[in-house]
């Protein structure tokens, strides 16, 4: 599986403000994903793929709490804690668009948010997924496909026309499985020794072992 990211415009963003006193919190609100319209990336993904997938995401993560952002744009498909700076709190459909808000967190990456904020610097958000792309060589795009699962809705970004080539590069060199309750990075080359290097009467084992855990992949979804 392949991952990537989507941007959204920076126009669409709110900034709120929630509270008062010691218990005031900064939010930010907007349309955090979009369907079944090419976007800048020049994918598609189909009304029902990303009904499914956030469905899902909501359900696992956004109900429990759990639905991290990090501040810009990492290179892998899960959140480090450590760079948590935002948590969706709510994602609700609106047409071919989903409705975001994430408040902005305490911790360290919070606070540059929240400062960054407060000097009226201006925000984006980006998704992070994961699944395999169609091309569609009659209209031009590729088309996201029924394996995609969403892994996190909304990032906080300032500047993406400085990292997005740099990242995409990262994005589209790496292959992703679920193996052991995680995504993990998988070379495709390393793999490809593996089975060159197996003795031949490894090589029935290595090859199962190497379908379970694409199998797992397609399970966990």
């Amino acid at each position: 599986m392949k991952l990537f990211k989507e941007d959204i415009s920076y126009n669409d963003i709110s900034v709120l403000s929630e509270g008062t006193g010691d218990k005031k919190r900064m939010y930010i609100k907007g349309p955090f994903l979009q369907a079944e319209k090419v976007n800048r990336n020049n994918r598609v993904y189909p009304q029902a793929i990303m009904d499914k997938a956030v469905d899902q995401y909501v359900k696992e993560y956004v109900q429990a709490n759990r639905a991290l952002g990090e501040l810009n744009h990492p290179a892998e498909p899960v959140v480090n804690p450590e760079r948590a700076a935002i948590m969706t709190t709510e994602l609700t459909k609106n047409g071919i668009y989903y409705e975001g808000k994430a408040k902005v967190l305490s911790t360290p990456m919070g606070k540059i948010v929240e400062n960054l904020l407060e000097d009226d610097c201006t925000v984006g958000v980006s998704s992070r997924g994961l699944g395999s792309l169609k091309p569609n060589p009659r209209e031009g795009y590729n088309e996201v496909q029924e394996d995609f699962v969403l892994t996190t809705a909304a990032d906080v970004v300032f500047d993406p026309s400085a990292q997005s080539s740099f990242v995409e590069g990262v994005y589209e060199q790496a292959e992703w499985i679920y193996e052991s309750g995680m995504f993990r990075a998988v070379d495709l080359e390393e793999q490809r020794q593996r089975l060159l290097k197996a003795k031949r009467k490894e090589l029935m084992e290595v090859k199962i072992q190497m379908f379970e855990s694409l199998m797992k992949n397609l399970i966990s979804k």
